[in-house]
C-alpha cells in the first residue's frame, strides 16, 4: 500500500470516529461473544420463536447464550425485598449472577434510588453487552420502575449521565456507542425491552410525597417496547380500594394489565421460589401462555398463590432473554 492510500485511510478513519461510526465489534465486547457462538447454537437460538419458548428452550439453548441484566426492585419496606422473586427466577433457570446488582451482590435493589442514575446504569450494561436489561419492581419499586422510564424518555432532564454499576461512578459523557449499530447515542432515548410494575399504587406516592410521578404513574412512555402492569383488587396498600386506574400508552409501547386474584397479599406477591419446586406449578409455568392460559392446577402439594404473576413474568423474560439474544447475534453477523 503506498503512502498516499494508506493517509487517505487514516483521515477516513478518523472522520468515522468523530461522526461516532465505530463498527460494532468495537463498540461493545459483549457482542463478541455472539460473534464467536457455536454456528450450531446460533442457529437454534435465532430458530426460536419469542412467544414459545419451552423448558427444553431455555435448558438446552437460551441458558447457554448470554443473559439480560434484570435489575429488581423492591417496595418501600425494607424487610419486602425481590429476593425471594429472583431465586424463582434462578430455578426456573435464569442465571443469578445477572440479576445481582454488580456492586453488592445482593437480589434485590432499594426503590429509593435515583431513576437518573438507574437510566445510566441502563445505558452502561446496554453498551457493554449488547444487551438491554429488564426493569420488574413491586409496590414503590415499580414507581421507580415508571419513573425510569419517563426518565429515559427525556422528562425530567434533556440529558442523562452514564454511571457505572460495578462503582456507582458517573462517567463523564452522556452518550454511548451503540453496541448493534456502531453509531453515537445519547443515553435519553434508550428504549428498554421488557418492564413491569407489581401492586403500584398512587396513595403510598402521596403518603411518600412523590407528588411529581402522581401524574406520571400510569402513563407508559416510548421508552419500552412491553410493559406488564399487575393489580390485586381492593388492594389497601397500593390504594387501589374503590378500583384500579389502569396503564396505558402515551405513545407506541405494548401495555398489558393483569388483574391478579383479590386473595394475593400485596406484601407476599414477591414469594414464588416454591411454585418452581413443585412439579404440578413448575409445569403450568412452562407451558403458560398470556391471554389462553390453562385452568389453574388443582393438585398442587404446594399453595398456589402468586402463580399467575409469577408464570405471567417467566413467559415476557423468557421471551426479552430471547429477543435480545437474537438482536446481538443478527448485529454479531452484519458487522465485518
Amino acid at each position: 500500500m503506498n503512502r498516499s492510500l494508506a493517509c487517505k485511510r487514516a483521515i477516513a478513519a478518523l472522520v468515522l470516529a468523530g461522526a461516532g461510526l465505530f463498527l460494532p465489534a468495537l463498540a461493545a465486547p459483549g457482542l463478541d461473544r455472539f460473534r464467536t457462538l457455536d454456528p450450531v447454537l446460533a442457529a437454534r437460538v435465532l430458530a426460536l420463536d419469542p412467544d414459545r419458548i419451552g423448558a427444553t428452550d431455555v435448558r438446552d439453548t437460551l441458558s447457554a447464550v448470554p443473559a439480560p441484566r434484570i435489575i429488581l426492585l423492591q417496595g418501600s419496606v425494607a424487610f419486602v425485598t425481590m429476593a425471594p422473586f429472583a431465586e424463582f427466577l434462578g430455578a426456573m433457570g435464569y442465571p443469578l449472577d445477572r440479576i445481582r446488582n454488580p456492586r453488592d451482590g445482593s437480589l434485590s435493589r432499594s426503590s429509593f434510588g435515583d431513576s437518573a442514575a438507574l437510566a445510566g446504569e441502563i445505558a452502561w450494561e446496554y453498551e457493554r453487552d449488547a444487551l438491554m436489561p429488564m426493569l420488574i419492581g413491586h409496590s414503590q419499586g415499580g414507581m421507580l420502575v415508571v419513573r425510569t422510564l419517563h426518565e429515559l424518555a427525556g422528562v425530567f432532564g434533556d440529558t442523562i449521565v452514564v454511571r457505572n454499576p460495578k462503582t456507582g461512578m458517573a462517567l463523564d459523557r452522556t452518550t454511548i456507542q451503540d453496541p448493534l449499530t456502531g453509531a453515537s447515542r445519547p443515553v435519553v432515548g434508550l428504549k428498554v425491552g421488557f418492564a413491569a410494575a407489581l401492586a403500584t399504587g398512587k396513595l403510598a406516592r402521596v403518603l411518600l410525597g412523590q407528588w411529581s410521578m402522581l401524574p406520571l404513574l400510569r402513563q407508559i412512555p416510548d421508552t419500552v417496547d412491553e410493559f406488564s402492569g399487575y393489580s390485586i383488587p381492593g388492594d389497601p396498600i397500593a390504594g387501589n380500594l374503590f378500583g384500579e386506574e389502569p396503564y396505558r400508552a402515551i405513545g407506541t409501547a405494548q401495555v398489558r394489565n393483569v388483574t391478579l386474584p383479590a386473595s394475593y397479599s400485596h406484601v407476599a406477591l414477591p414469594q414464588a421460589l416454591a411454585l418452581a419446586r413443585e412439579p404440578v406449578t413448575r409445569q403450568y409455568i412452562d407451558d403458560y401462555t398470556p391471554g389462553n392460559p390453562a385452568p389453574m392446577p388443582a393438585d398442587a402439594d404446594v399453595e398456589i398463590s402468586n402463580l399467575v404473576h409469577a408464570a405471567d413474568l417467566w413467559h415476557s423474560i423468557k421471551k426479552h432473554w430471547c429477543i435480545e439474544a437474537q438482536r446481538a447475534l443478527h448485529a454479531a453477523r452484519a458487522a465485518p
